[in-house]
C-alpha cells in the first residue's frame, strides 16, 4: 500500500488551498482515510477522516468549517480542501490509510510521505 500526497507549497494568508493523496495497492481491509499535520516542533495532529465507502466524515475542532475532505474510492483518491489559512496552519501534511474511521494516528496503518503547506502574507 502506497500513499501518495500531493498539493502542498506556499499560500497567502487567508487563501486557500487544495491537497490531494491517492492510496495504490489499497487492501480490502481499508476502511478510512484521514489527514494529519505536524507543525515545526510540535505533534502530529489530526484533521479530518472520512469512510471510502461513505458516510459522516470527522473533524478537528481546530478545522471544523475551513477545512472539508473529500473521497473518491473509484479513483482511491482523497482530497483535503482547506480555506481561510492562517500561519497556524503552516505545517507537513499527511494522508493516512487504515481500518477504521477515527482521530487517533494509531488507527492507521499506511502513510503519505507528507506535503508541506506554507502559509505566509
Amino acid at each position: 500500500v502506497q500513499l501518495q500526497a500531493s498539493g502542498g507549497g506556499l499560500v497567502r494568508t487567508g487563501g486557500s488551498r487544495e491537497l490531494s493523496c491517492t492510496v495504490s495497492g489499497r487492501l480490502a481491509s481499508s476502511y478510512a482515510v484521514g489527514w494529519f499535520r505536524q507543525a515545526q516542533g510540535k505533534d502530529r495532529e489530526f484533521l479530518a477522516a472520512a469512510g471510502w465507502r461513505g458516510g459522516s466524515p470527522l473533524y478537528a475542532d481546530s478545522v471544523k468549517g475551513r477545512f472539508v475532505i473529500y473521497v473518491d474510492s473509484a479513483v482511491n483518491t482523497v482530497w483535503l480542501q482547506m480555506d481561510r489559512l492562517n500561519y497556524g496552519d503552516t505545517a507537513v501534511y499527511y494522508c493516512a490509510d487504515g481500518p477504521r474511521l477515527s482521530p487517533r494516528e494509531n488507527d492507521y496503518d499506511y502513510w503519505g510521505q507528507g506535503t508541506q503547506v506554507t502559509v505566509s502574507s
